[in-house]
């Protein structure tokens, strides 16, 4: 699998609801493209969710030669949460692959509105990840509406989607065919491709029939409490 061809632009952004498993899916991404590309940057915006933050990960994404930067924890509470400079980084260093984690919530996604402008000037795409076992999302009226209101908030357009279907550890083969199922559809509704059907690698083989990529992952991200 080749993770450049889903991250066919310089600038790949993560966006989708809470809980859909953006965070892994992102530093798996990071990790992946720092395999097959020289300066790879991952930027944890996600101010929303505190149990999975791609910065507990610093040693190993840096060890694999991904440069990740976050924003400040301790604004995660207010209107317009302190960011770090660095992040002007990579929407100037056009040398720079680009994975940016955002959260998924109206607040997160006003962190990403701000840098509209100088988004829309450079090469990105934004992804939509989909979890068809989060309630709030798991038809397809309500999966596009969510997705509806991410581009207008951020006032960006999403140009792909990435079925992330899973339960954790009780994930089966069959949960992920039916977040296959989910994204086909909003794809058909909406007119915007699959990128990727996201699966640890035990599932790769029983996929192979799916008519897009299957991403292999490894679970990188763990619950405090594991």
């Amino acid at each position: 699998m080749n993770a450049a061809s889903i991250c066919s632009h310089r600038i790949s952004i993560i966006t989708g609801h809470y809980g859909t498993g953006k965070t892994e899916f992102a530093v798996n991404l990071a990790l992946a493209l720092a395999r097959e590309c020289d300066h790879v940057m991952l930027a944890d915006l996600d101010i929303v969710n505190p149990y999975f933050r791609s910065r507990e990960r610093k040693t190993l994404l840096e060890d694999a030669g991904v440069h990740l930067i976050s924003s400040s924890q301790a604004c995660t509470d207010a209107d317009v949460p302190s960011l770090p400079a660095e992040l002007f980084t990579i929407f100037e260093n056009r040398e720079i692959k680009g994975v940016l984690d955002i959260g998924g919530d109206p607040v997160g996604a006003r962190v990403l509105a701000r840098f509209q402008p100088k988004i829309q000037a450079e090469d990105y795409q934004l992804i939509y990840v989909l979890n068809a076992n989060r309630p709030e999302v798991r038809t397809v009226d309500d999966a596009v509406r969510y997705l509806r209101d991410i581009e207008t908030i951020t006032g960006l357009t999403c140009s792909g989607l990435v079925n992330n279907t899973h339960l954790c550890q009780e994930t089966t083969e069959a949960e992920i065919r039916k977040g296959a199922a989910l994204s086909s559809a909003v794809s058909q509704e909406t007119g915007i491709p699959i990128l990727c059907h996201v699966a640890q690698e035990r599932f790769v083989p029983c996929l192979s029939d799916l008519p897009e990529t299957v991403f292999p992952i490894t679970i990188r991200m763990k619950k405090p409490w594991e």
